[in-house]
């Protein structure tokens, strides 16, 4: 087939959905140009402390069901990165409240009748009485996705009031699903779509019996073990050009037209702007508060898409990230914990992470190469606005004298060698009641936009991975390359190239899960032929 001139597209953005649009992309012989703030976004350089430490933000699990992740990890043949699964424990002042068990190759139940046989004893405090409240919210999961309108009258409600209205007892929500929606989606359930909740609890822990099963990165990060030999591939074959400490500050377009012709661009570390041109297509790889700011300076691009000025004005929610190295080991039995209920916290969701028991056959790594000590500790703080007022040492005397002593109290004992504290303004994403359809789509009305991440409505492309999930962010930067490809908004350098980009669906849904969908619906439509709705969903 003869050659054809490829077309350049940016790529705003270098999480995992940044680096699954440039994948798509270059994979299809496009000219791709990835771009974002931090210094070195291939991986290559990590970041560190002052004294050459690891750090890095937010501590991120890899649970069962990440079939394209996994399948990246095997095209690139990585090998053994992860850890085995592992258990975690829930910490509130009165101790251990309760563990996540690991299901791996036991015995499978139906859902959800396997997770609550198989947890029955792992609720230490929690009266069964409470435990069963939440059968409720089982059904309403089944109606959740009966229409579009339907979702979108759950949406609109709050995780709270949807709770309350199902009669799920308070303990049960102050107890258990609270400190669970503060770590997993970030907010308390009163400052949660009720939809969005629905969504993140049954694909991560109610669509099969294993669903929480969760591992972690078993040394350095992320970025070194997956991003780094990913860009390598992507730059030695693809010719993909990566510029670091560099801000999208623009989007422009053609004279006369709405097409994406330049992005404009400023150096982190000078301040000085550009602009990079001969560009077909956009791929916006960020949050609210990244769209905002480029929507402020792209006054063509607001009046053409106003989706993306909605998008921008979403709430963001703040993150404190801190790790510590400590002059001694404190081996407590669960390397991956939650707190819950601890006033201390000021309304913030915190974890915290043995990093020393997940990455203990590269614990060197964690002390920079220098001879290990004791424990290294991640923790991080989510809803935290109040948190990230504090002095640093205020926020390290919380976690060593407050907060880890409840787990075991040698924490108390121990000194700080070290510890990073960083704080991140407008972090992550806010799914709050109502937001859905201000969410931006995969695709725009600017055709030669699409954006990716795992806050975006992926329309008729969607996937089964929920909420604020590694698996989502990469699957929709996948498709929003396949989106830019198929519909022919840009081309490859040859017409031989596949365009599409496989995606792997997660596991079917279970049987019964199925035939409950089935039979609400045939039900449920019918009692809508009198304006009959469930009580929780009536004005």
């Amino acid at each position: 087939m003869p050659n054809i001139t490829p077309s350049h597209v940016v790529v705003i953005g270098a999480g995992w959905a940044g680096w699954g649009a440039a994948k798509s992309l270059c994979e299809a012989g496009v000219r791709v140009t990835l771009i974002d703030g931090i210094t070195d976004p291939t991986g290559s350089t990590p970041l560190t402390t002052q004294s050459g430490k690891p750090f890095e933000a937010g501590t991120r699990g890899f649970w069962k069901d990440y079939p394209n992740i996994n399948a990246l990890t095997e095209e690139l043949k990585l090998g053994d990165i992860f850890t085995a699964f592992t258990t975690s424990a829930f910490w509130s002042p009165n101790g251990l409240e309760a563990t996540a068990p690991v299901f791996g190759d036991a015995p499978a139940w139906p859902s959800p009748f396997g997770q609550m046989l198989a947890t029955f004893s792992n609720f230490k405090r929690l009266p069964l009485q409470d435990r069963l409240s939440i059968s409720g919210l089982l059904y309403t999961i089944l109606d959740l996705n009966r229409s579009e309108d339907i979702f979108n009258e759950y949406d609109k409600l709050s995780a709270q009031e949807l709770f309350t209205k199902l009669g799920i007892s308070k303990r049960l929500i102050d107890d258990f699903l609270r400190p669970i929606l503060l770590v997993g989606l970030f907010k308390p359930p009163e400052e949660l779509s009720a939809a969005v909740t629905m969504e993140l609890l049954y694909y991560y822990a109610l669509a099969h019996q294993d669903s929480f099963d969760v591992r972690w990165i078993n040394s350095e990060s992320i970025a070194k073990k997956l991003f780094e030999p990913l860009s390598q591939r992507l730059i030695a074959e693809h010719d993909l050009r990566v510029l670091g400490g560099t801000l999208a500050t623009s989007l422009h377009f053609a004279p006369g037209t709405n097409q994406i012709n330049a992005v404009g661009i400023q150096s982190v570390a000078t301040g000085k702007t550009d602009r990079i041109g001969d560009v077909n297509a956009v791929v916006l790889a960020v949050g609210s508060k990244g769209i905002r700011s480029i929507m402020s300076q792209s006054p063509e691009c607001r009046d053409a898409a106003p989706e993306l000025v909605a998008a921008g004005s979403l709430g963001a929610i703040d993150v404190v990230s801190v790790r510590l190295w400590l002059d001694r080991y404190v081996p407590i039995p669960y390397p991956a914990n939650v707190f819950s209920r601890f006033e201390s916290l000021q309304g913030a969701g915190g974890t915290f992470f043995m990093l020393d028991q997940l990455q203990s056959k590269a614990e060197p790594a964690l002390w920079g190469g220098n001879e290990p000590q004791g424990s290294v500790i991640a923790s991080d703080f989510y809803n935290a606005s109040k948190i990230a007022l504090m002095e640093d040492q205020a926020i390290i005397e919380l976690l060593t004298q407050q907060l880890l002593p409840i787990s075991d109290s040698r924490f108390k004992e121990a000194t700080v060698l070290e510890f990073e504290v960083q704080r991140y303004p407008n972090g992550v994403s806010l799914f709050s009641p109502g937001s859905f359809k201000q969410r931006p789509p995969l695709e725009t009305s600017v055709a030669s936009i699409v954006c990716a991440g795992d806050w975006v409505r992926m329309g008729t492309q969607e996937h089964g991975a929920k909420g604020l999930c590694q698996e989502r962010a990469y699957v929709c930067g996948l498709e929003a390359g396949n989106s830019l490809l198929t519909r022919k908004i840009i081309s490859g350098a040859t017409q031989s190239q596949s365009l599409q980009h496989p995606v792997i669906p997660i596991r079917a849904d279970e049987p019964q899960v199925v035939l409950g969908r089935a039979i609400n619906k045939v039900v449920m439509d019918s009692l809508d032929l009198f304006g009959l709705k469930h009580p929780w969903l009536r004005k």
